[in-house]
């Protein structure tokens, strides 16, 4: 992978989060206020479906190289459970809001449930192993990589239930954070490898 791919993806990831971040953050306060409104449900669920995984990917991307095997496995999974994840998002907010309680009732009962929360449990395990290793590689700021498990977590265990003030101060706390860790992500002009962990091969071989 070329320099010049590493800096296009690192940029476009980190726009990504920024709007990922923005598509929890700004609902969560609407909703603290209003409560959850068909506008609020739209934007939560385009958002995570359409920025959440490439603003993981450029996060792992970042400190690819020295977070090590724990690190590769740890993205692997929170990529496979943010994908999941995200469906399941798209689904509740932009369809099954806007139809009757019976037929959502109908759908989500059976099989539908079981794999929900299936989903749910690969997603919170890939976002706490990430984000221990953001913690372990150092290269993310601390304080918003746990910021960011804690508020993911907290919103999936709490996505079942009636929105509350402590899932609108969770969107609010995953918003920061996902913004505080796409600015980081941001590549610097004369940033080197050994200091950023990029991956990149400043030789391409063609």
């Amino acid at each position: 992978m070329t320099t010049n791919t590493t800096t296009w993806l690192l940029r476009f990831g980190a726009v990504a989060g920024v709007i990922f971040g923005l598509s929890l953050g700004v609902p969560g306060i609407i909703e603290a206020l209003t409560g959850e409104t068909a506008v609020t449900s739209f934007i939560v669920g385009l958002g995570v479906a359409a920025f959440g995984v490439p603003a993981l990917f450029a996060l792992h991307l970042r400190q690819a190289d020295v977070a090590g095997r724990f690190g590769a496995v740890a993205f692997a999974v929170n990529a496979i459970g943010l994908g999941l994840f995200a469906a399941g998002t798209f689904a509740f907010n932009l369809v099954l809001f806007f139809v009757d309680d019976s037929v959502s009732d109908a759908v989500l009962d059976g099989p539908t449930m079981w794999a929900i929360l299936g989903t749910g449990l690969i997603f919170v395990v890939g976002t706490v192993l990430f984000g221990a290793a953001m913690v372990r590689s150092g290269v993310m700021p601390r304080a918003a990589a746990v910021g960011y498990s804690v508020a993911l977590v907290t919103i999936a265990l709490l996505s079942s239930l009636d929105d509350s003030l402590i899932s609108s101060l969770a969107h609010v706390v995953a918003a920061a954070s996902l913004i505080t860790l796409s600015v980081r992500v941001w590549p610097e002009p004369s940033a080197r490898k050994a200091t950023t962990g990029w991956v990149a091969d400043p030789a391409p071989v063609s």
